[in-house]
């Protein structure tokens, strides 16, 4: 038998995870060793990280292993650092210990980071959102703040407490003050608290609507929603700093607060910059078939490449799950093409539209062109994850039927205090 080639992937997220799964189909006939080197052992599925704050979902939900799912071999770490001259990737494990892995094929879906815009004070004092980790610590910190305002004495510290800032009306920014909303409303109808408390959200948004990924009519229903449950929606307008007991935006508001929730948007992971092409707005160039332009049997997709729209002649697909998961299978077909082991294809597809669920009896969707509002939108939004979450569709399912019969847990995990795990530290009696 001849030697293996090496396949490396980068990432483990909607493109990475389908990459190696795909490729895995061809088996003995492709003769090469598939590595995925990712920070975590499983893919995300970061549309629902909404619900797993709002306590609808339990993080394992969204979370699908590799382990099971995946034949390849996984390697954690980070990749930082690329060599292209060697075909060797530089990665750091969660020790910190530096390993070099080798490639003969390297397929690049590292996917994006929260994007960091120079606001004083965002940096130290904003809480980001786009892991597992994330969204419980979110909710555990909402969670702790109202139980701190029940028991506030000062009427200005209570509100502060009780008043939760989202930066950002996207997909994530909207849907997350839509569930967290709903949360620290039954936390004030169940809790028999000290002081009146009333939890206050503001949604702050740059653009002129909400979500305006949707259309325009479909922002303005979400937009109603939001406000009809009382979200104090702030659109056009900008944050300029952020403290550790406020929010200042462009328009001379100073909003007290404890929470500040960033959820603007995000950027391509840096990695694109290792392999020292001209980037396109901070992605990589790519070819119809997913190939990077100049730099032999490297291929990008997802959040890191700006992959030719060939439905929209001129444009770029969108940086969505939908896309990334399909460009994925596709890479996949092109990598063992270039293999020898059957023909490459050019990535095609037409967007089948977004959904956004707000919670209770509300959710605005475009699936095919068609705008739907309420229910038929929430069962479209929650069919589309079912059948694209690649595992846990009973786990999630299930979540699902028990949150409609009950209010969800009002209790926070303690994660907040980031507790020394080791024995010295638990051995010590409580303060």
């Amino acid at each position: 038998m001849p030697t293996p080639s090496r396949v490396l992937i980068v990432g483990c997220g909607f493109g990475g995870f389908h990459a190696a799964r795909a490729l895995e189909r061809w088996g003995p006939r492709l003769n090469a060793e598939i590595t995925v080197v990712a920070p975590t052992d499983h893919l995300l599925y970061t549309p629902l990280l909404p619900e797993v704050a709002g306590g609808i979902l339990d993080p394992r939900d969204i979370t699908v292993p590799a382990t099971g799912k995946l034949r390849s071999r996984l390697v954690l770490g980070r990749v930082h650092d690329l060599d292209l001259e060697r075909r060797v990737a530089i990665a750091t494990d969660p020790e910190g210990h530096r390993r070099e892995l080798g490639w003969d094929r390297l397929v690049l879906a590292a996917g994006s980071i929260s994007r960091m815009l120079p606001i004083p004070g965002l940096a130290q004092h904003a809480i980001g959102f786009k892991t597992t980790a994330e969204a419980a610590f979110l909710r555990d910190k909402v969670l702790q703040q109202l139980e701190l305002a029940a028991v506030t004495d000062d009427p200005g510290l209570r509100a502060a407490r009780s008043t939760f800032v989202v930066i950002g009306a996207g997909f994530a920014g909207t849907e997350l003050v839509a569930f967290l909303h709903r949360l620290t409303s039954a936390f004030a109808r169940h809790r028999t608290a000290q002081y009146p408390i009333a939890p206050r959200w503001v949604l702050i948004n740059a653009a002129p609507q909400v979500l305006p990924e949707l259309s325009p009519y479909l922002g303005a229903r979400a937009l109603q929603v939001l406000r009809r449950r009382g979200v104090d929606v702030r659109l056009s307008t900008t944050v300029e700093q952020v403290s550790a007991d406020a929010v200042q935006t462009s328009d001379g508001t100073r909003i007290a607060t404890r929470t500040v929730i960033w959820c603007a948007g995000v950027t391509p992971n840096p990695i694109a910059h290792s392999l020292g092409v001209p980037l396109e707005g901070d992605r990589l160039p790519v070819d119809e078939h997913l190939a990077v332009t100049g730099v032999p049997n490297v291929f990008a997709l997802g959040d890191l490449a700006a992959v030719p729209d060939l439905t929209r002649p001129g444009q770029h697909t969108a940086p969505t799950a939908q896309h990334a998961m399909r460009q994925g299978r596709t890479v996949a077909r092109n990598v063992a093409a270039s293999l020898g082991r059957g023909t490459a294809r050019a990535y095609r597809h037409r967007d089948l539209g977004l959904a956004a669920d707000l919670g209770g009896w509300h959710g605005v969707a475009k699936p095919l062109g068609i705008p739907l509002t309420g229910v038929a939108a929430r069962i479209a939004a929650r069919g589309y994850h079912l059948s694209a979450i690649p595992g846990n569709r009973a786990r999630v399912a299930a979540s699902w039927l028990l949150a409609a019969g009950r209010s969800p847990l009002l209790v926070h995990l303690d994660l907040l205090g980031q507790p020394d795990p080791t024995l010295a530290a638990l051995a010590q009696p409580p303060r």
